[in-house]
């Protein structure tokens, strides 16, 4: 049922403006900074960078901005403080919304998120109101082709140690525990395949469906304006769009 939705998500997000490339190449930038504060420049030895650089890539950023990014991180003089803080709630109709942003002021942040939520139908809840409907996991994304064996597809995946492999009308998904991520990845790219999407997300196991047009409107410009918001950097949520 989810297929649909994921597909249009990842097309939608492909096509920006370049403006709004531009604003989310600045928000992997600092998806990188925070990695490499946490865990050292070198991805080799940094997990959670190495993910962020798959992500990157998968969302066409140029490797000079990904190395400019990880070396400002390293000591380069960038001193922006920024933590990492996730709001749970819902949006319209009881949709469940997980928003994950970095901010440098928790206070303008919280009330920007909230303010979002409450004008298109939703509101924020409580820490773990929604979370415990969703995995974490590693997602990629492969756009069918008449080039693209199937079978030899799925072998080798699941052999780098995928948990999942599975075929839609226009596009392949794998989805991988969030440690085995990065080795299913790099096997990947060194057959030759190239990824509409590759990251550690937030999977709902349960859908919401929305058939009131104007609740489909909130939904849509609650989504919108939460991408929108320089603080935020990634929105999960269980609304099914097919």
């Amino acid at each position: 049922m989810s297929g649909h939705s994921k597909w249009n998500n990842i097309k939608r997000k492909k096509e920006k403006t370049d403006a709004q490339k531009g604003k989310l190449f600045t928000k992997l930038g600092r998806e990188i900074a925070i990695a490499v504060r946490s865990g050292g420049p070198d991805p080799a030895t940094n997990s959670k960078l190495k993910d962020v650089i798959a992500k990157a890539k998968a969302n066409n950023m140029p490797n000079e901005s990904i190395q400019r990014s990880i070396k400002k991180a390293a000591g380069e003089g960038d001193s922006s403080g920024y933590e990492v803080i996730t709001y749970e709630g819902y949006g319209p109709n009881g949709v469940a919304v997980i928003v994950e942003a970095y901010t440098d002021n928790r206070n303008r942040t919280a009330g920007d998120v909230r303010h979002i939520f409450d004008k298109y139908g939703g509101n924020l809840g409580t820490t773990g109101c929604v979370s415990f409907m969703f995995d974490k996991k590693g997602q990629i994304i492969i756009e069918k082709s008449p080039e693209t064996d199937e079978d030899e597809l799925m072998i080798l995946a699941l052999e780098a140690g995928a948990e999942d492999f599975s075929a839609e009308d226009e596009y392949y998904e794998i989805i991988t525990s969030p440690g085995d991520f990065s080795k299913v990845c790099d096997e990947l790219e060194k057959a030759g395949y190239e990824f509409v999407s590759a990251e550690i997300t937030m999977l709902p196991a349960t859908y919401t469906e929305l058939t009131d047009p104007e609740a489909i409107e909130k939904m849509e410009k609650l989504i919108e304006r939460l991408e929108d918001h320089d603080d935020v950097q990634n929105i999960w949520h269980n609304w099914s769009q097919d």
